[in-house]
C-alpha cells in the first residue's frame, strides 16, 4: 500500500473520530434503578446531565440506601456511555483490528 494513501486514510479516520466524539456530546443515555425511582442521565461523553430521585425513595433514616441507589444508577449509565462510544467508534474503525479504546 502506498504510504501517502495510507496517511490520507489515517487523517480521514482521525477527522471522523473527532467528529464522532463531538457528536457523542449530543447523545444521551439513561439508567434507572429501584423500579425507575432513581434515574441518571448522561451524554455520550460521560457527563452526568441529570439525576432524578422519587420522593418515596428519600428516607432520612436510611441515607445509605439512597446513596447506594444513586451510585448504582451512575455506574450503570457509565457502562451505557462506554458501549455507546465504543459502538460509534467501531463504525469508523470497523474490522481494522484496533485495540479497544484506541482513539477515545
Amino acid at each position: 500500500m502506498d504510504i501517502q494513501k495510507m496517511m490520507k486514510q489515517v487523517q480521514k479516520m482521525q477527522a471522523d473520530m473527532q467528529k464522532t466524539q463531538a457528536g457523542l456530546g449530543e447523545k444521551s443515555v439513561e439508567s434507572s434503578v429501584a423500579g425507575g425511582r432513581v434515574t441518571v442521565t448522561a451524554n455520550g461523553l460521560g457527563d452526568i446531565t441529570a439525576i432524578k430521585i422519587a420522593k418515596d425513595v428519600v428516607d432520612p433514616s436510611d441515607v445509605d440506601m439512597l446513596q447506594d441507589l444513586v451510585l448504582s444508577a451512575v455506574q450503570q449509565v457509565q457502562v451505557k456511555v462506554k458501549e455507546l462510544a465504543s459502538g460509534e467508534m467501531g463504525k469508523i474503525t470497523g474490522g481494522m483490528g484496533l485495540p479497544p479504546g484506541l482513539g477515545f
